[in-house]
């Protein structure tokens, strides 16, 4: 079975994402010969002639007229500076963030062209509230301030750093990006309280959410006996226990220290269908769910694993990097990542191992961390990249950013800086296809993920609309088992469209009011959930339950009930999205 991207987009969006229509909602990884070409299609590119309106919160109609947009544009008569944020992931191997061949192309191609000087602003990726907040601080706010996470926009709003925006002047200057905002049912997540605040990016096969794929030792598998990968908790608990007496592997469940946003999803142990109430209160992935049924189960999965020793007993002190090298060395069963054109942990792995065999995790596993109780998982939002505007930032600014997003929209912009140049960054397979060079690193050398970071205000991800075909284009090309890890991960996304029709893709609750109490505790808490929750890991099984309640009831002494009573408001009183019927 094979879906274009944004199936059922507007319909999923309205019907089984939200029941309100008034809701001001909130939330939480193509042909060019040159550069020089790109400038003149992209100047030359025309406005969508269609007019698309829609009624935003306040009941004012936006809409993108005939005419307006980038024909439309003069330069400024005065220069104006565009600070845009970008993503600092401190990957090796990429060049620098504020200053490389592709912010030097597109201020040779949008900045010069309109008289705008475009600065990049580096954003520490995983401590994006810290650096937002010492801008604000020091008055140095970027232009715009954009995040996937819709808690951290509503608090910026909350703050005073962003500024109201008219969606009707926003649509006259940026008609493309408003018309697929609408084409793809966005407009309603664009307020909070009735003011219009974001724009948002595009995000492709959200419900899907293909591109995390967990890897395993298939040759371990087919050593002990199985001729698949388990997709039960029980089938994955008797293969490690028969990788480990078959000295294969002392600790094959590996494992690395808890850290960061999104820790311990629980969307596969949760009762379905969901109670509404429940996930409007717990179902946040920001804040972890400590207290709650579904992360008690998970955590003592995790205990389980841990007592029969298929967990690595110094995991709390394993990093990242060292859990990755320690699955590349043959010390653990398996590792995941988002899938690229270039994987070097994979590549090395293959060098390491050249006589193994990999496999990825069915979507029928649920999530491939955990072995729940269900094949449900967290989808992405509908929408991608929330973009909101400086509270700080001149009207002229503010208007440089919009043209920004509405140039950045165009395909032949887009598809440059996405693939690159052919014959460096790419080149075209015997069926039309563009094949990325995976090891390139010269002169026109990209940002992570394809420049992900400069295109995420539009879009998440390079597509063609072809699921196989963007499947088969974002993996390496010079895997030992390539054509059929790209044959599994293909199925695994037809798997995933069929759980989403049956309601196993889980979207979190999104609200139309900032949460003040998640600001105010959510550090405390993420520091307070590592300590409770090795704790819980490695203590003895007999006493889990009594542990686990007393750590609960601890947290949500700390700010978790204030956090829960503040959604459970924002529940009654008609500020969240809803489940589908």
């Amino acid at each position: 079975m094979k879906r274009k991207t944004l199936h059922r987009a507007i319909a999923v969006a309205s019907a089984a994402i939200m029941a309100m229509g008034t809701l001001a909602g909130c939330g939480s990884s193509n042909t060019t010969e040159s550069a020089a070409s790109t400038t003149e299609s992209a100047a030359a590119s025309e406005v969508a002639e269609s007019t698309a309106a829609e009624t935003d919160a306040s009941g004012e109609t936006a809409s993108a007229e005939a005419g307006a947009g980038m024909d439309s544009w003069e330069p400024f008569a005065e220069n104006v500076t565009l600070q845009v944020p970008v993503y600092d992931r401190g990957v090796e191997g990429v060049p620098d963030v504020v200053n490389n061949y592709w912010t030097q192309w597109i201020q040779e191609n949008f900045g010069d062209q309109w008289n705008v000087t475009v600065e990049f602003v580096p954003i520490t990726r995983n401590d994006v509230m810290t650096d937002y907040a010492l801008l604000a601080s020091a008055g140095t706010l970027p232009t715009m301030l954009t995040e996937f996470d819709y808690p951290k926009l509503a608090q910026w709003a909350n703050d005073g750093y962003l500024t109201t925006i008219d969606m009707n002047e926003f649509a006259s200057v940026a008609p493309t990006y408003y018309n697929r905002m609408v084409d793809q049912g966005q407009l309603d997540y664009t307020t909070i309280n009735g003011d219009t605040y974001f724009v948002m990016g595009e995000s492709t096969y959200y419900e899907t959410a293909y591109t995390w794929q967990t890897f395993v030792r298939m040759d371990w598998l087919e050593q002990v006996g199985y001729d698949h990968v388990p997709t039960t908790r029980e089938e994955y608990l008797d293969a490690m226990q028969k990788i480990m007496d078959a000295g294969i592997c002392e600790h094959p469940g590996g494992g690395s220290m808890l850290t960061g946003l999104g820790s311990d999803q629980n969307h596969s142990f949760r009762t379905l269908p969901q109670d509404e109430q429940e996930w409007a209160m717990y179902g946040d992935y920001n804040i972890v769910s400590l207290g709650w049924e579904p992360n008690k189960k998970l955590l003592k999965a995790k205990n389980e694993e841990y007592n029969l020793g298929i967990t690595n007993p110094e995991y709390y002190v394993t990093d990242t990097e060292t859990e990755k090298a320690n699955f590349v060395n043959g010390g653990q069963y398996a590792y995941g990542g988002y899938i690229s054109a270039s994987m070097d942990w994979l590549t090395s792995f293959y060098e390491q191992n050249p006589d193994a065999k990999l496999a990825v995790v069915p979507a029928a596993a649920g999530l491939a961390a955990s072995y729940g109780e269900t094949p449900a998982y967290r989808a992405n939002n509908p929408f991608g990249v929330i973009v909101g505007f400086s509270s700080s930032a001149s009207e002229d600014e503010i208007k440089a950013a919009w043209m920004y997003l509405e140039w950045m929209s165009q395909e032949d912009v887009l598809h440059t800086l996405q693939w690159g140049v052919e014959g460096e960054n790419y080149t075209v397979d015997e069926n039309g296809n563009e094949v990325s060079v995976g090891d390139y690193s010269g002169e026109y050398q990209q940002g992570y993920n394809y420049n992900g970071d400069y295109v995420s205000v539009v879009t998440n991800a390079r597509i063609t609309g072809d699921p196989e075909v963007d499947i088969s284009s974002s993996f390496p090309m010079d895997l030992p088992q390539r054509d059929e890890l790209v044959e599994q991960i293909i199925q695994f996304y037809n798997d995933r469209v069929e759980l989403a029709d049956q309601g196993m893709a889980i979207v979190d609750c999104q609200f139309s009011t900032a949460i003040e109490s998640e600001s105010e505790y959510r550090d405390t808490l993420s520091s307070l959930y590592t300590q409770y929750r090795d704790e819980l890991t490695m203590c003895d099984p007999d006493e889990f339950d009594s542990l686990y309640d007393q750590r609960a009831q601890e947290y949500l002494d700390a700010g978790y009930q204030e956090i829960i009573d503040e959604r459970l408001a924002a529940y009654e009183a008609g500020q969240t999205t809803r489940l589908a019927e």
